[in-house]
């Protein structure tokens, strides 16, 4: 790579590396950097993933306050986004590009506007119900299905997988945001890690842009859970619904 192209993939890897602590949209800054510095897509989307699995692992530190206060549920995180990983991983090496082509811009906005109506849609849930749960922190069977499936697509591509995740966890549970928040960031940790392991072994993978984009991406992660700590409830969904609905329209651009 040129001095510039180097800069340019580093400073993505910082970016994107918030974006993961924060909004939950970080492949949509690194990929489209990694391709047009000249990697072909299979392998920018595999380095991608490769280069973005430290800023989960910095910003799932910067949370681990958060994190240890929902022990049961980070488990259940923990699991099914590992196990969607290795389908989605699999699903990326075996299927044509093409295929999430059309489905995937419209499960990004959807999901990005659900969790905007979340709370609304929440106490809505809760007065049919007849109340809340005794256990805030219990999760149903089908939003443990829900999970693996958004770890599917985060093993496949990602760029939006953690405004999925928030808003699948933010529908199912009964916890704050800012646990939601940190719980989002450890999915997005667990599935890049998991895929990276399968795209390591049989996938091919540029190492220069993996180690740039690793660099700035560690250093993002840590100070994107910060800033994700310190901002209101009310501005970090709101920022996640316009960082999510961007993202939706980037990729029907695409």
């Amino acid at each position: 790579m040129e001095a510039a192209q180097v800069v340019a993939v580093l400073a993505a890897g910082l970016v994107a590396g918030v974006l993961t602590s924060t909004v939950g949209v970080a492949s949509l800054v690194s990929f489209p950097v990694l391709v047009a510095v000249g990697l072909p897509p299979v392998v920018a989307n595999t380095s991608n993933t490769l280069g973005m699995a430290p800023a989960g692992v910095s910003g799932s530190f910067g949370y681990r306050r958060e994190l240890r206060e929902a022990p049961a549920l980070t488990r259940v995180v923990l699991v099914t986004s590992a196990l969607g990983a290795v389908g989605g991983a699999a699903l990326l090496l075996g299927l044509p590009g093409s295929v999430f082509e059309v489905v995937v811009p419209w499960l990004v906005l959807g999901t990005s506007l659900l969790v905007g109506v979340q709370p609304r849609l929440r106490a809505w849930v809760a007065r049919r119900a007849g109340g809340p749960a005794a256990d805030p922190s219990s999760v149903s069977r089908g939003t443990r299905v829900a999970a693996v499936l958004t770890g599917v697509y985060g093993g496949y591509f990602g760029a939006g997988s953690g405004v999925m995740l928030l808003a699948v966890l933010g529908l199912g549970t009964a916890v704050e945001f800012r646990i939601l928040n940190a719980l989002k960031t450890f999915g997005v940790m667990v599935a890049n890690l998991v895929a990276a392991v399968v795209f390591v072994l049989v996938a091919p993978v540029d190492w220069s842009a993996v180690l740039l984009l690793a660099a700035g991406s560690v250093v993002g992660g840590y100070v994107g859970s910060h800033i994700g700590r310190a901002l209101p409830e009310a501005v970090l969904r709101a920022l996640v619904v316009l960082a999510g609905t961007t993202a939706a329209v980037l990729l029907w651009l695409r």
